[in-house]
């Protein structure tokens, strides 16, 4: 049975089509062509962080949002960077009494961020800069496991990345969700592995709670 619902946060609850703008911009590089580097970056299953050197070798990410941050142009992300489905499916996942918690590889500024936008909506917050261990380490999910106050046979970790969010978090005994948005989930959306490993694949974050509900309703 799953008794808790837990958010990875880029492109699952945050649209990140505008921070990479902005880093696009940082760089002095056309939006479009930044994008498309990304895109053949995780196409070839390589760290999205290949991307800055390819433009600008021995890039520092840590340094340069320090930088940025120094420029008064820090990363920043808020409502109107939400996905629509996610108010609406957090607000029914709540009522349908479930234990949930946001956890992603996000820095200490982002948590902050996340904190004034999702503490009244959820019962934990925590990030890779918090727990000392980024996804797809599986200290990341031991991590998740310690704080949810069930076993991870009950926790449902939703994301959308077959390599960072689901073999990490099934290999870690949970139940996964895929769900189909952001560049990661729309180049491995037909992969073997995201066929086959989560337990349930979404278009909206809307389809959790019914699926949830049927899922634990056939005694699983």
């Amino acid at each position: 049975m799953i008794r808790a619902v837990v958010f990875d946060v880029g492109e699952c609850l945050v649209d990140e089509t505008r921070e990479y703008g902005t880093w696009a911009d940082w760089l002095g590089v056309p939006r479009h062509t930044f994008a498309a580097m990304f895109g053949a970056v995780i196409a070839q299953g390589r760290d999205y962080r290949d991307v800055f050197q390819e433009f600008e070798p021995g890039f520092d990410l840590y340094e340069q949002r320090e930088a940025r941050a120094a420029a008064g142009q820090p990363e920043h992300f808020g409502e109107d960077d939400l996905y629509p489905d996610v108010r609406p499916a957090l607000a029914q996942l709540r009522a349908d009494g479930l234990w949930l918690g946001i956890a992603g590889n996000q820095t200490t500024r982002a948590g902050g961020i996340l904190r004034t936008l999702f503490t009244d909506d959820v019962d934990l917050i925590g990030t890779s800069d918090d727990w000392g261990a980024s996804k797809p380490d599986p200290l990341f999910f031991e991590r998740v496991a310690e704080v949810v106050p069930y076993e991870p046979a009950e926790i449902l970790y939703v994301g959308d990345r077959v390599d960072n969010d689901l073999r990490p978090a099934v290999a870690a005994g949970m139940p996964t969700a895929l769900v189909r948005r952001g560049p990661w989930a729309t180049i491995q959306w037909n992969t073997d592995e995201a066929m086959k490993l989560p337990t349930f694949r979404v278009e909206s974050l809307t389809e959790l709670p019914s699926e949830i509900a049927n899922f634990n309703e056939r005694g699983h």
